[in-house]
């Protein structure tokens, strides 16, 4: 089987490490718009990886694309891979706008052609286990999500106009997870912002650090917390409240937190130092289903028509920052199961 990247970033060059170590991938084929990046990346993956020139290259040599160039390339690539009827997985956000992605969801599902979205919390182990709990019914009833995300430095400044904001950038990967985890539409969303971190966030119309309240139909919620700067590391954990037990997930020895109580966990010195490091083993994991869903062995665990609802939810924490009241949801749109 041959696997193509378009766009070997550092995100881009993490999969195709984690591609070309699969048995089932023959060859990784790499496209980058930026001259010399994609023949540097193949040189320092070994063989088995190979640049190409252009895009319709890979797209016409390769059985699945993976997708990491920047976001407002997204769409258009996703098009091109339907037309040569090849799947793809796309980053997020496959595109910047609900009415875009609305379009998009529309063309992906009526070609039949397998599009997954590089959520990638959905192929973390700790993840997927946590959700078979509550599927099983193991925690009984859901009363409480809390979600923690915090970055240990924060972006370039100069990306930050580009970015999204805080909600689309940083909060999506949450907003995406914990209605997936819960299984229920949300129905009310709140949330607030401040600049704590740096005066170009606020420069740049974002907030560094933020918070977000979830009203599910079924009456439970979830509080996602998010900021831009962890001196101590990157940290990413969720945590489940339920009527017959309560699970966390990212809770480990590298967890940038000290308790202060006799005998508690002290913050470690290799705390994870960033998002690759903390979900290598869901990057490995995403990239061993895509292979299994291009070759027709495994469905789509992350379907282009989920990433509406985290999208959404974007939308809707944008809104109830910038008016500082909560938004409802009429027309709640389920997360597929």
């Amino acid at each position: 089987m041959r696997i193509g990247i378009a766009g070997v970033g550092r995100i881009g060059a993490l999969h195709a490490a984690n591609l070309a170590a699969l048995a089932s991938v023959d060859e990784v084929l790499l496209f980058d718009p930026v001259p010399g990046r994609a023949q540097q990346a193949a040189t320092g993956l070994g063989p088995g990886v190979t640049p190409v020139a252009g895009f319709d290259e890979l797209l016409a040599a390769c059985d699945g694309v993976l997708i990491a160039t920047p976001t407002d390339t997204h769409a258009g690539l996703v098009r091109q891979c339907l037309a040569a009827r090849v799947p793809a997985l796309c980053e997020k956000p496959v595109a910047g706008d609900l009415d875009a992605l609305a379009g998009l969801v529309a063309e992906v599902e009526a070609s039949g052609v397998e599009v997954l979205v590089g959520f990638q919390r959905r192929f973390d182990p700790a993840v997927a286990e946590l959700r078979r709990r509550i599927r099983a019914g193991e925690l009984g009833t859901i009363y409480q999500v809390r979600a923690v995300g915090n970055d240990a430095t924060p972006p370039d400044f100069g990306y930050l106009p580009a970015s999204g904001g805080i909600f689309r950038d940083l909060l999506i990967h949450d907003l995406d997870a914990v209605p997936w985890l819960v299984g229920e539409p949300v129905v009310e969303v709140y949330a607030s912002g401040s600049v704590l971190v740096d005066k170009a966030f606020a420069d740049a119309d974002d907030v560094d650090n933020a918070v977000v309240v979830l009203r599910f139909a079924g009456g439970a919620h979830a509080v996602l917390v998010a900021g831009r700067h962890d001196p101590l590391g990157y940290d990413h954990r969720l945590e489940v409240l339920g009527s017959r037990d309560s699970l966390a997930v990212g809770l480990d020895p590298r967890t940038p937190l000290t308790s202060l109580e006799p005998g508690g966990p002290a913050a470690g010195s290799d705390a994870y130092p960033g998002f690759g490091e903390r979900f290598s083993r869901a990057y490995r994991g995403e990239m061993a289903t895509f292979v299994e869903v291009v070759a027709g062995r495994a469905d789509n665990p992350s379907p282009v028509r989920d990433s509406v609802v985290s999208l959404r939810l974007a939308d809707a924490c944008e809104r109830s920052r910038r008016s500082g009241t909560p938004v409802r949801l009429d027309h709640a749109i389920e997360v597929g199961v």
